[in-house]
Formats: C-alpha cells, sequence, structure tokens
C-alpha cells in the first residue's frame, strides 16, 4: 500500500518503554513483532475496521500464517520508532504487507518485515474470504 511518492501509506510511532527491552537494555525481538501487530491494527482502525467487531458481528480474525523479520539495527530505552504497513499484495483470504520499524530520530532501519495474514472463521479456523468492504479498500493499492 503505497503512496505515489514510495513511501508507506501508513505509520504508527513507538515509543520504546523500559519493559520493551532486555537484559542488555535493547528491544527484545519479540517486541518487534509486536510493534509490527499494533500497526497493523491500527491500519486496519484508520480504514474504519475494529478487529473485535469484526469478530463478533462476522465470525472473522485475522492470523499471522508467515513472518520473515530482518533484524539490522538495535533500538532501546526511550528511542521513538516509526513502524509501517506496506500492503503490497491481498487475495481473497489473505493480505500480504512489508514493514519496517525506523529509529525516528536518524531515520535508522532497525527491523524489516513480511508478515502474511490470513483470514480466518472464528468457529472453524479455516480461511475464509475477506469482508468486501475491506476487498474495496485494499483493490486500488494492490
Amino acid at each position: 500500500m503505497s503512496s505515489n511518492e514510495g513511501e508507506p501509506r501508513f505509520s504508527l510511532p513507538v515509543r520504546v518503554y523500559y519493559d520493551d527491552t532486555d537484559v542488555g537494555g535493547t528491544v527484545y525481538y519479540a517486541n518487534f513483532l509486536r510493534f509490527m501487530e499494533r500497526a497493523r491494527t491500527e491500519w486496519l482502525r484508520s480504514l474504519d475496521f475494529e478487529l473485535d467487531a469484526l469478530r463478533l458481528r462476522e465470525g472473522l480474525l485475522f492470523v499471522v500464517r508467515h513472518a520473515e523479520i530482518a533484524y539490522l539495527r538495535p533500538a532501546v530505552f526511550n528511542d521513538l520508532l516509526t513502524v509501517t504497513v506496506d500492503l503490497r499484495a491481498g487475495g481473497k483470504a489473505s493480505m500480504d504487507f512489508v514493514q519496517e520499524i525506523r529509529r525516528t530520530a536518524d531515520a535508522t532501519l532497525c527491523c524489516r518485515g513480511r508478515i502474511k495474514v490470513a483470514c480466518i472463521d472464528e468457529k472453524t479456523l479455516r480461511p475464509t474470504r475477506l469482508p468486501e468492504r475491506l476487498l474495496a479498500e485494499i483493490a486500488d493499492v494492490c
């Protein structure tokens, strides 16, 4: 999901808190995945899709099917990070994202990930079609 200038269409600022860090004082590697999840959730919210409402009204859940992560530079306590969401492909039941986490102060790339998210039925836990309205939203960018 890129704009005409090649910049990601959605970004989220995230502050590194003490509990995000490991014994060495850097962001614990799994927390980068949490930051990416938070950004995807806020991206959906920006499109007027709330995860709890999708589950309650339509019985839909989103699950990570595949994650490929490259850790490039550390982030530390109190860093302000920018987490981007770039939708690269959307299928009938899945979305493929490229996400980056940069230190906001100097734009240092800390982490890059390719994340595939599947839409599943809450009861059967089987893949199911994305909501039509979401398919329409992402059709313009894929």
